[in-house]
């Protein structure tokens, strides 16, 4: 598929989001709309064809601001709750398109899903205003959406393995610690990388800003944007003046080609 990728940050910040509640730091209190973050999430739209990447608390949000009338599928990096407790509001694309929403992660995020959501999987006590989905599990093997063709790359979330992805020259990445050699290797030639970048000081399950440069400097992509950021990071104004001339910080509404 040629079609150019269009890719929406549905949000950019941390499991808290930004402004966190009841924080009066420059950052909570800014008045510069791109200080004011979403759970992290894209949405990436190939011709007619939108993919979500993780489904947070301010899904229903993020489609209302977006004005996203249409979805395909949702694709999942892992099983916290900040990427996947908005999945009860997919049930409104049931509604308005008349069809089953394909979700699609490892087994093991599966499970967790059934478990935080029983009422949508149960067999014989079904809620009847239920989301309807249709699960298929992934791996580490690239796997395909509606022609789409997805190569999942895995990194650890402290000692978690979770999934990042490449779509075509686009890659997506977020609460990492550590990528492996052999995954950088599926990452290499993408012209735009995101990644995550939590704070300025170091954290056992994120990169920290300087760790997120060093990957992108080394992995020599044409743009790289930071995403998953805390308001720890500073007033994006700041940030992005500090940062290498080819790395931006993302902001929620944030839309990009590629």
């Amino acid at each position: 598929m040629n079609n150019k990728i269009r890719v929406t940050f549905l949000g950019t910040a941390t499991s808290i989001g930004v402004p966190v509640i009841a924080c009066d730091c420059p950052v909570c209190k800014s008045t510069d709309k791109k200080d004011k973050r979403f759970r992290a999430s894209i949405l990436i739209q190939i011709a007619d064809i939108a993919i979500a990447v993780d489904c947070g608390p301010d899904f229903r949000i993020q489609m209302i601001r977006e004005n996203v009338e249409n979805l395909d599928a949702v694709i999942f990096t892992h099983e916290h709750r900040d990427h996947i407790a908005g999945l009860d509001d997919i049930r409104a694309f049931n509604y308005v398109l008349n069809k089953k929403i394909d979700i699609y992660g490892c087994e093991r995020v599966m499970e967790a899903i059934k478990i935080e959501f029983p009422y949508i999987f149960a067999d014989n006590m079904r809620y009847f205003g239920a989301p309807q989905l249709e699960i298929h599990n992934i791996g580490c093997e690239p796997f395909e959406i509606n022609g789409v063709n997805i190569i999942p790359i895995q990194v650890m979330h402290d000692k978690l393995p979770i999934l990042g992805f490449r779509i075509g020259d686009f890659t997506y990445i977020t609460d990492a610690s550590f990528i492996s050699e052999v995954e950088k290797e599926k990452i290499k030639g993408s012209k735009v990388i995101v990644l995550n970048a939590l704070r300025n000081s170091k954290h056992i399950a994120h990169f920290s800003v300087a760790e997120a440069v060093e990957i992108l400097e080394e992995l020599k992509p044409e743009q790289g944007y930071l995403t998953h950021v805390s308001h720890f990071i500073g007033l994006h104004e700041d940030v992005n003046k500090k940062l290498p001339p080819f790395i931006q910080l993302a902001y929620d509404s944030l839309v990009i080609e590629v």
